[in-house]
């Protein structure tokens, strides 16, 4: 086996990636506090295509060369916007038909492969700070809570992560 230059991935340019059809996703971080976590998720919303990004609270904003380092040039083709309440905007996005789930573990959540795709339906997956997780007002006013199910000895996943696994579990099944 030889490994694949980047020549040959044959990948959207910026201009072809605004052009193309998305994934009915929206990516909303919730007082994010690590610069790499954040230039990680936009990675992960470049890859598959996703809607758009909104950024709430404390969560930094590019430009910031940290979260460009970790990006790699993807804040430049996915769409982001800038948010200060996280709870305004979940009820935004909820009367425009968005349904917002939030990440999260609470009782009686809905777990990650037990949650079904709605084809016709546009979504939003709020992801929450490092230590605090999604806050209660939030979780509160999602349509769903989704949660990733450990059997471990930790209690959470790095947000980065989190969003890799969940972005990547809706994608597969929104286009299977």
């Amino acid at each position: 086996m030889r490994k694949l230059a980047n020549s040959e991935l044959d990948r959207l340019n910026i201009d072809e990636f605004k052009k193309a059809a998305k994934t009915p996703l929206i990516i909303i971080l919730d007082n994010i506090r690590s610069l790499n976590n954040i230039g990680s998720v936009f990675r992960t919303a470049d890859a598959f295509l996703i809607e758009k990004m909104y950024l709430c609270g404390i969560t930094a904003k590019p430009p910031n060369k940290d979260i460009r380092r970790t990006a790699l040039g993807s804040t430049e083709s996915v769409e982001w916007e800038y948010r200060e309440s996280t709870l305004d905007l979940v009820k935004e996005l909820q009367v425009r038909g968005v349904r917002v789930f939030s990440i999260e573990q609470v009782e009686s959540a809905t777990m990650l492969h037990d949650f079904k795709v709605n084809m016709n339906e546009t979504y939003a997956l709020v992801f929450g700070n490092e230590v605090k997780g999604v806050s209660q007002e939030v979780v509160s006013a999602s349509d769903g809570v989704i949660e990733i199910p450990q059997f471990g000895t930790k209690h959470s996943l790095n947000i980065s992560v989190s969003a890799g696994v969940v972005i990547w579990d809706f994608w597969s099944k929104h286009n299977s």
